[in-house]
């Protein structure tokens, strides 16, 4: 399947205002890219990039004072198949995993392992380990928290989410990754687009968080904000949270002002034409 995706997105800044963003599909789909995926900028300012250690392609721009405007609008192919799912993938000891898996069974920012870990055992502890484990988490977070945009804090914690049972996709994620963690499952924290292919339609289109979790040798997706297999997920960074994925970080004020996205499934005959002056 072909999936036409983009966003835009409006900041006021009241002076010249350095910003980070992570806009950029990852560099994993980098070869599912029928267009580029280019970070547009009106006014145009010059745009550099970097991959971090997480390999998130990050862009770093200078923002005018004034009204900024940021756009992307490109053609992805996907495979059109949902998410797996009904797999049994066992757990691995902690003293097995690789060096570099370590940082995904700490607390972070927004995943606060110690306030968790108590609670983690008493409702996980008698779970068989592996991934019957981590749906039982799923399974739990999708219950627990009740969605709504007009729950959205961008300051909630994983903690905070599970104990006001209420929250927006990053919450669900939050929660279901330091979980994870507490039962020494590796996860980490994933953003991107979802757009609503193959289920009713739910205005307004925004990014979406997820977290996979690495079992059986590998790291593998998990939804604790649907609970169910979807298809047509375009990744756009990882990381420990929120913290490491945010699309924008602003290093001054900068107001945001306009804020759309958009993921819809396209035909075989759709074209796309780019603007030149695209950064």
């Amino acid at each position: 399947m072909r999936i036409r995706a983009g966003f835009e997105i409006i900041y006021e800044c009241p002076a010249p205002t350095p910003m980070l963003l992570v806009l950029n599909t990852h560099p994993s789909r980098r070869a599912d890219l029928e267009t580029d995926d280019r970070l547009n900028t009106d006014p145009s300012v010059p745009v550099t990039h970097y991959q971090d250690h997480f390999d998130n392609l990050c862009s770093r721009i200078l923002a005018p004072a004034g009204r900024i405007r940021l756009t992307a609008d490109f053609i992805i192919r996907d495979s059109g198949q949902p998410d797996p799912s009904g797999f049994d993938a066992p757990q691995a000891p902690v003293e097995a995993l690789p060096d570099e898996l370590l940082i995904y069974l700490l607390g972070s920012r927004y995943c606060e392992t110690d306030r968790l870990t108590e609670l983690a055992w008493g409702l996980f502890g008698a779970t068989p380990p592996g991934s019957r484990r981590v749906e039982a988490i799923v399974e739990y977070v999708h219950h627990r928290i009740q969605f709504g945009y007009e729950h959205a804090r961008p300051s909630r914690t994983a903690w905070e989410a599970h104990e006001e049972r209420r929250g927006v996709c990053r919450d669900f994620a939050h929660l279901a990754v330091a979980l994870c963690r507490c039962m020494n499952i590796p996860a980490r924290y994933c953003t991107g687009y979802l757009g609503d292919i193959g289920v009713p339609a739910r205005p307004p289109g925004d990014f979406s968080a997820w977290f996979e979790a690495y079992l059986g040798g590998r790291w593998r997706t998990f939804d604790a904000r649907h609970a169910q297999p979807r298809i047509g997920r375009i990744l756009m960074a990882r990381g420990r949270d929120a913290v490491d994925t945010a699309i924008a970080t602003t290093f001054g004020v900068a107001n945001l002002v306009g804020f759309e996205v958009t993921t819809d499934e396209i035909d075989a005959a759709t074209t796309l034409l780019q603007p030149a002056s695209a950064q």
